[in-house]
């Protein structure tokens, strides 16, 4: 079983997912479809045919944070080494071209939100500045051509 690297909010964002799906989505799907149910003919019943969509959707979903949360491989981002750039580390990068810093901290895949300062380490950026050091340079192929990056710290979360 391939383990996933996540960080301990990650990890306590997809428990509360997968128990808000259990608890609150689930018995509210059950009940739409029984109601839809009682409207009588289920062939033409608009009703039925979205709920028990949504009773797929919520169970694949439920499957799916199942398999995340077994495989989890919870890392704790203060304890990491920052020597180079690992999992769950901050880094600040200048970009050579603008000279403009950007600070990101490197999480897994279900955690990542830009707009907080959060990449994937599956991500380009994240794959690119992985066992790199202060000082070294990246090369990252973005949608508008390449870009240039200097890593100018690296620090625990």
């Amino acid at each position: 079983m391939e383990r996933i690297p996540i960080t301990q909010t990650g990890y306590d964002n997809l428990k509360r997912e997968i128990e808000r799906l259990k608890f609150v989505e689930r018995p509210k799907t059950i009940k739409s479809i029984a109601e839809a149910r009682a409207h009588g003919d289920l062939s033409e019943n608009a009703e039925y045919d979205a709920a028990k969509e949504r009773q797929g959707f919520v169970e694949g979903r439920i499957q799916e944070l199942g398999y995340k949360i077994a495989c989890a491989d919870v890392i704790d981002p203060k304890t990491v080494s920052t020597d180079f750039v690992v999992f769950g580390c901050t880094v600040v990068l200048e970009n050579l071209d603008t000279e403009a810093q950007v600070k990101y901290q490197l999480v897994g895949v279900d955690e990542s939100d830009v707009a907080q300062g959060r990449i994937s380490v599956s991500s380009p950026l994240g794959r690119a500045m992985i066992g790199k050091k202060e000082g070294d340079e990246i090369v990252v192929q973005a949608p508008g051509g390449k870009r240039e990056f200097e890593i100018i710290d690296i620090s625990a979360s």
